[in-house]
C-alpha cells in the first residue's frame, strides 16, 4: 500500500490493454509464441490486478485513499506554490499602497490621471483603426470612472456631516471610516480624534466647575455662620450707652465692613450658581419697557450723587419678552451700578429700548470715568473690575453675574468699548401676543 495508487492503476491499466492487442492480434492458428506471450502478459496482468485490488482495500481501511496518491501531492505541490505566489502578491500590494499612502494627496492624484490619461493614449493607438472599438472602451472608462468619483463624492460628503456635527457642538457623533482610504480616513480619525477629545476636556470642565460651586457654597456658608454673628453683636455694640465715641464708630465701622464682606459671599455664590445654571428662574411674558422705568426710577438719586444724566429711551408699544422679573432685575441693578461707579461725572447715560429683528434690544451707554485698557472679554471675567486702582467698591462680579443671568432667560450680553464709551446690550427673544 506503500505503492502510489494511481500509479499501481497505470501500470495495470498497460498491461491490460497490451493484453486486449495480443488477443486481438492473435491468428487462428497455434503459434507458440503468441500464445507464450499471451500468457505472461495476462500473468503479469492479474499480479498488478491483485496487487491494486489489495492497494485498494488497505488504503480503504486506513482512510488514506487519496493522500498517497502521485496526482495528489502533485496538487497539493500546485496549492503551496499558489498560495506563496498569493502571499508575495498581498506583500507587493501592501508595498504598493504604503508607497502611495506616504506620498501627499496632491501626488496621488497627479499619478491617477497619469495612469488615466497613459491606458486612453494606449486604447487610442491600439485602436485608431476601429471607430466603433473606441467608442466601447469610451463607455466602458466612463462606467468605471463615474462610480469612483460619486464613491469619492458620497465619502466626502461622510466627512462633511462629521465636521458639521463637531461644529454644531454634538460631541457623541463619531464618523465611520469604514471604506475610507489615505487621506479620506485619516481626517476621519482626526475629526473623530477632536470629539473624543473635545468631549473629555468639557466633562472635566465641567467636572471642576462643579467642585468650585461646591466648594464655594460649602465654605460660604461656613462663613456667614459667623459673619451673621459678627454682625449681629457689633450692631449691638453700637446701640450700648457708652461715653467712649471711638467704641461706636469702630462699631459702626465694624457693621459697615461686615456687611460689605456679607455681600461679597452672597455675590460669590450667586456667580457660581448662575454660571454652572444651579439658579431657579421662573419665566413669564414681561414688557420689557417696565424694566426701564423702574431702572430709571430706582437709579435717580444715585444718577444726581454721581453727577450724571440719565436719558431713557423707549417705544410706546408694548415689547414682551420670556423672563424672570427678579433675576432681570437683578441684571438691571449690576449694570446700573457700574454706571453710577465708573462714569465720567458730568457726562449723559444712555438707556434705550428697541426691537430688532425678532428680538428686544435693551443698551446701556455711558463714558467711563478711567481708561480701559483691557478688552470686553477681559472684562467679563470674574473679580475683574473697570477701576484697576481699586478706588471705588465693588468686587468684580456684578457682569458675570448679569451675563449668566441674561443665559438663563435665553438671552445675550454684550460688551462694546470705542474709546471711553462703554455699551453693555441685552437681547432677549419677542413674546408675540395673540391677538
Amino acid at each position: 500500500y506503500k505503492v502510489p495508487f494511481d500509479a499501481l492503476l497505470v501500470v495495470s491499466l498497460v498491461f491490460g490493454f497490451i493484453l486486449i492487442a495480443i488477443v486481438a492480434n492473435v491468428s487462428g492458428g497455434e503459434d507458440l509464441y503468441e500464445f507464450t506471450g499471451l500468457g505472461v502478459v495476462g500473468f503479469i496482468g492479474m499480479i498488478f490486478g491483485i496487487g491494486l485490488s489489495m492497494s485498494a482495500a488497505v488504503r480503504i481501511k486506513l482512510h488514506t485513499f487519496i493522500e498517497n496518491n502521485i496526482i495528489w501531492k502533485i496538487l497539493v505541490l500546485l496549492w503551496k506554490l499558489c498560495l506563496k505566489v498569493w502571499e508575495l502578491l498581498k506583500k507587493l500590494h501592501r508595498f504598493n499602497m504604503e508607497l502611495i499612502g506616504n506620498l501627499p494627496l496632491m501626488w496621488k492624484t497627479c499619478l491617477i490621471l497619469a495612469g488615466i490619461f497613459f491606458l486612453e493614449a494606449i486604447v487610442v493607438v491600439v485602436t485608431r483603426h476601429s471607430v466603433e472599438s473606441e467608442i466601447l472602451l469610451f463607455i466602458l472608462e466612463k462606467m468605471l470612472l463615474v462610480p469612483a468619483v460619486l464613491y469619492f463624492v458620497l465619502c466626502l460628503q461622510r466627512l462633511k456631516r462629521g465636521g458639521t456635527a463637531l461644529a454644531e457642538g454634538d460631541l457623541s457623533y463619531q464618523t465611520d471610516t469604514k471604506g475610507l482610504f489615505w487621506e479620506l480616513k485619516q481626517h476621519a480619525d482626526d475629526l473623530n480624534s477632536i470629539a473624543k477629545g473635545m468631549s473629555i476636556a468639557v466633562d472635566e470642565r465641567m467636572k471642576s466647575e462643579r467642585m468650585k460651586t461646591e466648594l464655594i457654597t460649602n465654605v460660604s456658608h461656613d462663613i456667614k455662620t459667623p459673619l451673621t454673628s459678627i454682625i449681629n453683636y457689633a450692631s449691638l455694640i453700637g446701640k450700648e450707652e457708652c461715653e467712649n465715641e471711638k467704641i461706636k464708630e469702630y462699631s459702626e465701622v465694624l457693621v459697615r465692613q461686615s456687611d460689605k464682606l456679607k455681600r461679597l459671599i452672597e455675590d460669590l455664590v450667586e456667580a457660581s450658581k448662575a454660571s454652572t445654571g444651579n439658579l431657579d428662574v421662573f419665566l413669564t411674558p414681561c414688557d420689557a419697557s417696565v424694566f426701564l422705568e423702574q431702572a430709571a426710577g430706582e437709579y435717580e438719586e444715585k444718577m444726581k450723587e454721581a453727577e450724571l444724566t440719565l436719558i431713557t429711551k423707549k417705544p410706546d408699544k408694548k415689547i414682551m419678552i420670556m423672563a424672570d422679573g427678579r433675576r432681570m432685575w437683578r441684571i438691571f441693578d449690576n449694570l446700573m451700578n457700574n454706571i453710577c461707579k465708573y462714569g465720567q461725572p458730568g457726562t449723559r447715560v444712555y438707556l434705550s429700548l428697541e426691537e430688532a429683528e425678532g428680538h428686544a434690544v435693551i443698551s446701556f451707554k455711558n463714558t467711563s470715568r478711567e481708561e480701559l485698557d483691557m478688552s470686553e472679554e477681559e472684562l467679563m471675567e470674574r473679580f475683574t473690575r473697570g477701576d484697576a486702582s481699586r478706588h471705588t467698591e465693588g468686587n468684580g462680579l456684578g457682569l458675570s453675574i448679569a451675563r449668566s443671568m441674561a443665559e438663563l432667560q435665553n438671552g445675550t450680553l454684550h460688551l462694546s468699548i470705542d474709546g471711553d464709551l462703554f455699551k453693555t446690550v441685552l437681547t432677549f427673544p419677542i413674546v408675540r401676543q395673540k391677538a
